[in-house]
């Protein structure tokens, strides 16, 4: 009677042993997969601050963002000044009236140049 209750236990014993490992073994490729996981996240994060410090490099000497400030600000003094305004008014119709997708990359566009971020996210208050 034991040697039979020796043996279940024996039994029993290897059954939780195993039900241990396998725990243990779960637990790990949990905390591997989420090591994996925060090393991508990680050089994501590198590789976009690289691209960014690439970018910001090749527009040192570059004119065309000066260009969309100029172009950007250039309708302010006209429409202040009265003789020009409703020339200013018309020409802000008529822009208003071109495609969606033209004025879209026409954001995008100066949005960029500008360095902003989440042009998505800025076109969506666009509709507001």
């Amino acid at each position: 009677m034991i040697n039979l209750l020796t043996a279940v236990a024996g039994i029993a014993g290897n059954w939780v042993d195993g039900k241990v490992q396998e725990t243990k073994a779960k637990s790990r490729a949990r905390v591997a997969d989420a090591e994996a996981r925060a090393e991508v996240s990680k050089r994501v994060a590198e590789g976009t601050q690289q691209w960014e410090n690439t970018m910001a490099d090749s527009t040192k000497d570059s004119w065309k963002d000066e260009l969309a400030l100029v172009v950007l600000l250039l309708p302010l003094p006209f429409a202040l000044y009265e003789p020009t305004r409703e020339g200013v008014r018309e020409a802000f119709v008529i822009l208003e009236s071109l495609p969606d997708w033209y004025q879209y990359l026409l954001f995008i566009a100066i949005s960029a140049s500008f360095g902003i971020k989440g042009a998505d996210k800025l076109m969506s208050l666009r509709g507001k």
